[in-house]
């Protein structure tokens, strides 16, 4: 098997991960929250993401060998944010009855290592010229930062851990249709020579998924403590 055929079947994976997630995405969110479909779609869910995350790693490495930097450290970048969304999801569900298992020290290391992956990113965005690194960047700049905050005042509220899953659950929203808009619609828009347009795909995800918490935020009104949790040593 030769590195193109090999790429190939790569690449076939990781699009059929990315179908397997986008359906199963938009199947929990209309589902009844907390009903066994809802669970189960959900599992399915983040089964096809990890796929998607396994298959991106060395999809990155490939590009940067080829000398494509912007789109291998775009994708190495996505891992990170990613990721930590998916991890922040299952962790959420986990540790609901636990807050201080969930706000520890892999937390805070998770929280610096988004911040960190944001700033390399805006350096080497504007280094190459790149509006959609020197954009995207602040995704994983603003999550590291309020995941920090998160630490140096703990939430009060009975449910915070359904704001915490749902947050999460939101950033995997925008990862899965970054994906498939970047990729099945990047060529046609490219084709208009229009910058901003280009952008649309990557960050349209975005702005709807703001929209949508705070729709969410709405919904789920933080239930109040009857005791103020202290945080925890971290």
């Amino acid at each position: 098997m030769n590195a193109t055929t090999a790429y190939g079947i790569l690449v076939f994976i990781h699009v059929a991960f990315g179908s397997v997630a986008l359906l199963t995405f938009w199947a929990a969110a209309i589902a009844r929250k907390g009903s066994p479909f809802h669970k189960a779609v959900g599992k399915g869910y983040l089964i096809g993401m990890l796929g998607i995350v396994s298959t991106a790693v060395p999809m990155a490495i490939i590009f940067l060998a080829r000398g494509r930097t912007g789109t291998g450290v775009f994708f190495a970048y996505l891992v990170v944010i990613t990721g930590t969304s998916m991890w922040l999801s299952w962790r959420a569900i986990k540790r609901k009855q636990q807050i201080h298992a969930y706000f520890d020290r892999r937390y805070q290391l998770v929280a610096w290592a988004n911040l960190l992956a944001g700033m390399v990113v805006f350096a080497i965005g504007i280094a190459l010229g790149s509006a959609l690194l020197s954009t995207f960047c602040w995704i994983g700049i603003v999550l590291g930062i309020n995941m920090l905050r998160q630490l140096r005042k703990l939430p009060t509220a009975r449910n915070w851990w359904l704001h915490e899953h749902y947050s999460a659950m939101l950033g995997n929203g925008v990862a899965t249709h970054v994906a498939f808009l970047g990729i099945g619609m990047g060529s046609f828009l490219n084709s208009f020579g229009i910058a901003w347009l280009q952008l649309l795909p990557w960050l349209g995800p975005v702005a709807v998924a703001l929209v949508a918490g705070r729709m969410l935020n709405r919904r789920y009104a933080p239930k109040p403590s009857r005791q103020p949790v202290v945080a925890a040593s971290v």
